[in-house]
């Protein structure tokens, strides 16, 4: 869709187009209803746009209105994935850290004020079990009451799914601040908040950032193995309280890291009281060549969970379920059989899951005969389809995979989310099934968990 000032959107009327990343449009509205500048964030959800769009807006929602407090923006609503999807909420006036930080290297008392503010942001965060994880000078805006926190979309409530790590494993958040854990793919710590804002204590006092700008996950990775430069060889009047406090934020190991962000808070607003190590002396150059070539464990360098560490939390049912067909019977019976399951385990989560076919030899069809996405439409349906289930968004995800085998996206994201029972449907014996095999008897063969097949008779 094309929006324009003037437009009324759910009764939020557009007044001005703002600058825009790429994954959403941000517009200055008014509401009559609502007392405080608004802003409408309208993402970018065009046929063929990248589905992590989806989940991230998606995410924000659903984080966003559960979150109070002076640091972050007042959630006002949110439109309909059907039909327009937007989040309004409030406007904050103040002055982007992002601007700030271009005036780098600042003094230390500048830095140190901000810090204290951005952590003190961080703390309340935390406290309502939030962690951020793309904290960067862009997602930070100094207003009048003090740090606001913007950009949720790569954010992870201790008490909701995370929809982000079940669809993948790979880094998510900004290259230049992303902590060493997730780089490894673990999102579940506040302290990898910490060391973000750590990178931001460096840029604000040196100028530069301390692990640079790299562009692939092995140049991430480098943050694992080698310490940034210490910000006074980068800037001489780094006074050594800063530094210490800065380095601490970064250390790779998270159990020596600050622990939270209210301390990180008190030393930046009382360096009288700071205790300052004595430097480390410097290894000789056949100790750090040595080092680089020694194999170490990721993991346990960073205290991040292994992937063969159970993770804990509520046991996963997997709902998987074709909706290519608008009435089907078969999607109605594993819905049924669904419900029972869940009745018996009140302890459980759902994951409701269905795949989008993609084509090997020929181009994806990313939208319908009225230019809608493919996508959007089948998550749609899917959230319709759960929906007589009456659960709580804590208890339940929605998840569009597209692949070319429906098996084996099936096998894979159960694995992935160390799924413990698979609820699926069977349709109806063919001859060209029990050649080529079913979906379901393969998810049944090489499953590493139980598995309910559901069967209807009218099925084709």
């Amino acid at each position: 869709m094309r929006f324009h000032e003037g437009q009324v959107i759910d009764g939020f009327t557009l007044e001005s187009r703002m600058p825009s990343g790429g994954m959403a449009s941000l517009w200055r509205a008014h509401h009559p209803d609502v007392e405080v500048p608004v802003l409408l964030k309208i993402p970018f959800l065009d046929p063929g746009q990248d589905v992590s769009t989806v989940i991230g807006y998606e995410v924000e929602e659903l984080i966003l209105k559960r979150l109070s407090g002076p640091h972050v923006p007042r959630y006002i609503g949110s439109g309909d994935l059907a039909q327009t999807p937007y989040i309004a909420l409030e406007f904050v006036e103040g002055e982007s850290l992002a601007r700030i930080a271009k005036n780098a290297p600042l003094s230390p008392k500048d830095v140190a004020r901000i810090g204290a503010e951005v952590a003190a942001a961080l703390a309340s965060l935390h406290q309502q079990q939030v962690a951020h994880l793309d904290l960067k000078p862009e997602n930070v805006i100094l207003a009048a009451r003090g740090a606001v926190l913007l950009d949720f979309g790569l954010s992870r409530h201790a008490g909701l799914p995370d929809l982000l790590s079940e669809e993948s494993d790979v880094p998510m958040g900004s290259a230049a601040f992303i902590a060493p854990e997730q780089v490894l793919g673990d999102r579940s710590d506040p302290a990898s908040d910490i060391f973000a804002l750590g990178g931001i204590l460096y840029l604000l006092a040196t100028g530069e950032p301390p692990f640079d700008w790299p562009s692939t996950r092995a140049g991430m990775k480098r943050r694992l193995y080698h310490a940034p430069k210490p910000p006074s060889a980068c800037n001489p009047k780094v006074p050594a309280w800063l530094e210490t406090i800065i380095l601490k934020c970064l250390e790779v190991d998270r159990e020596r890291r600050y622990a939270d962000a209210v301390r990180v808070a008190f030393d930046l607003r009382n360096p009288e009281q700071l205790v300052i190590a004595e430097p480390q002396p410097q290894r000789r150059w056949w100790d750090r060549l040595l080092a680089a070539f020694q194999k170490r464990d990721d993991h346990l360098l960073t205290g991040a969970p292994t992937a063969h560490r159970s993770q804990a939390g509520p046991a996963l049912i997997l709902a998987a379920v074709d909706l290519a067909d608008r009435a089907d019977p078969l999607a109605n019976a594993v819905l049924a059989e669904t419900g029972r399951l869940l009745a018996a385990r009140v302890d459980a989560r759902l994951v409701c899951l269905t795949v989008l076919k993609t084509e090997i030899l020929r181009e994806d069809v990313t939208a319908d005969s009225t230019g809608r996405s493919v996508y959007i439409k089948r998550l749609v349906s899917l959230k319709a389809w759960a929906s007589p289930l009456g659960l709580a968004e804590e208890r339940i995800s929605y998840h569009v995979v597209q692949a070319v085998s429906a098996a084996d996206a099936i096998l894979h994201f159960a694995e992935h989310n160390q799924i413990g029972h698979i609820v699926l449907g069977a349709r109806g014996a063919s001859a060209l099934r029990r050649h080529l095999g079913s979906v379901s008897s393969k998810v049944v063969a090489e499953a590493g968990c139980s598995v309910t097949v559901v069967r209807n008779s009218s099925s084709a």
